[in-house]
């Protein structure tokens, strides 16, 4: 194996090593704040903040949990959790029993607003202390060039 081999898969191992690192910590950390905060998760806000995107604050439970990354299973669980405190309600499709939506209520779109604050001064506060503006553009820029799901367009729950 030649050393240019060698240097580039040692390059992308400490890359790799230090992505799953920074999510680690700063999911620990943001989930941390929004729980002390809010009694939020993480995922819990993402999700208010996915529903909340489109118009009219609905989603199929499936699209939902394709945005959020998480398995059928695992979005039934944390959409039980914000049902039960009134943030999402459910709905059913007319003309498709199979089909469920989420539905962001009045509470929820106003516990999404208070977290949001505390949310939106952790990225400052996490981003500014440690990058300039063009290295946060650069930052952002060799992100997107990474392969995500569930960011495409919201499509209408009919």
């Amino acid at each position: 194996m030649s050393s240019q081999v060698s240097d580039r898969r040692g390059v992308e191992l400490d890359a790799w090593i230090n992505f799953l690192r920074a999510h680690a910590a700063v999911t620990r950390q943001f989930n941390s704040e929004l729980q002390a905060t809010h009694g939020l998760t993480l995922n819990d806000f993402d999700v208010l903040a996915q529903l909340a995107r489109v118009p009219d604050g609905t989603l199929k439970r499936v699209e939902l949990s394709e945005r959020v990354l998480l398995t059928p299973s695992g979005i039934t669980r944390l959409l039980n959790g914000l049902e039960r405190a009134g943030y999402v309600r459910a709905g059913k499709c007319e003309t498709d029993a199979r089909v469920t939506y989420a539905i962001l209520t009045d509470e929820g779109r106003e516990k999404l607003r208070t977290a949001s604050k505390t949310h939106l001064a952790s990225v400052r506060a996490l981003l500014s202390e440690r990058f300039e503006k063009d290295e946060l553009e650069t930052l952002a820029e060799l992100l997107a060039r990474l392969p995500m799901r569930g960011d495409e367009t919201a499509c209408d729950p009919e």
